[in-house]
């Protein structure tokens, strides 16, 4: 980790719970597209009543994200993290992603970034990230096993095809611990999201968590399912808290575990105890009242 990762890492909410009681994040809901199909993912474009990952009120362009980050950060000196979180996958267009990333660097060097992604296309923008000095990179692996991951995930689109079963999985996870790996070597910190499906993953957590101590990934953040109606994985219960904290510690053992996650909307801004929409922030009121 550099100076400036180290130094970052203060003002960091995610990465460090310390910081989340002084230090909000700004996400920008530009990735439109996904390149894989996740069991219990239904990514809305309009949905202001839920709040989840994968949900935004609507998409942005480049240029009205630039727009809304300039208001937001002129009248809220709180945001120290601006990042891509979706609702879709920030590697399926990269040439938003980066765009984005490149011209609000350009406009505040000192300004965290980070992005989050299925690590799918990852290894190919490493270096594009490590230049533009995105310190913080989230991925998420739900599991490394292929027999686990065929229950998990439809399929995946890798080099214009469309891939499924144990092969789809198998590519998935290389490219993931590929890109983790390429990341570590550039300096990045990198945190791996985990979505706790009773009864699929659960037992197979700790494993991963081994697998990734071997990357020397940074911090692991178990997330329990949240079911949503229509998809495959919509009649699986959400884990109990008791199971949440057992995984946690059992997974603890070999990568530090974030416990404060609030499992933000791709347009989530403001401190994480905060239930604030970026669209939110044309209201005055909530302007006055968001600090």
């Amino acid at each position: 980790m550099n100076d400036s990762t180290a130094d970052q890492l203060l003002r960091h909410p995610c990465f460090n719970a310390n910081a989340r009681h002084y230090f909000g994040r700004l996400h920008l809901p530009v990735a439109a597209g996904c390149n894989i199909q996740c069991g219990y993912c239904d990514r809305k474009y309009d949905c202001p009543n839920e709040s989840r990952p994968g949900v935004t009120s609507q998409l942005l362009t480049p240029q009205e994200a630039i727009d809304h980050v300039e208001f937001i950060l002129k009248n809220h000196p709180t945001i120290s993290v601006v990042g891509i979180a979706g609702p879709g996958d920030a590697f399926h267009n990269p040439a938003v992603t980066l765009e984005v990333l490149a011209r609000i660097r350009a406009a505040h060097p000192d300004i965290i970034l980070c992005v989050s992604t299925n690590g799918l296309n990852l290894p190919d923008y490493v270096d594009y990230l490590s230049r533009l000095r995105v310190n913080f990179v989230t991925v998420t692996i739900n599991t490394l096993t292929p027999a686990i991951g065929t229950r998990i995930y439809d399929y995946i689109s890798h080099h214009g095809r469309i891939v499924q079963g144990p092969e789809a999985v198998t590519i998935l996870t290389r490219l993931q611990l590929q890109a983790i790996s390429l990341l570590k070597r550039k300096g990045l910190r990198v945190k791996v999201n985990t979505v706790i499906i009773p009864g699929i993953n659960d037992a197979d957590i700790s494993l991963t968590a081994a697998r990734l101590a071997d990357y020397r990934v940074d911090l692991m953040n178990l997330i329990p399912l949240i079911p949503v109606p229509g998809t495959p994985l919509a009649d699986i219960p959400p884990p109990s808290a008791a199971l949440v904290q057992q995984l946690r510690w059992q997974a603890g053992k070999f990568v530090p575990q974030m416990t404060h996650c609030v499992r933000c909307r791709a347009d989530a801004v403001g401190l994480l105890n905060q239930n604030n929409t970026l669209f939110d922030l044309t209201d005055t009121q909530t302007k006055e009242s968001f600090g």
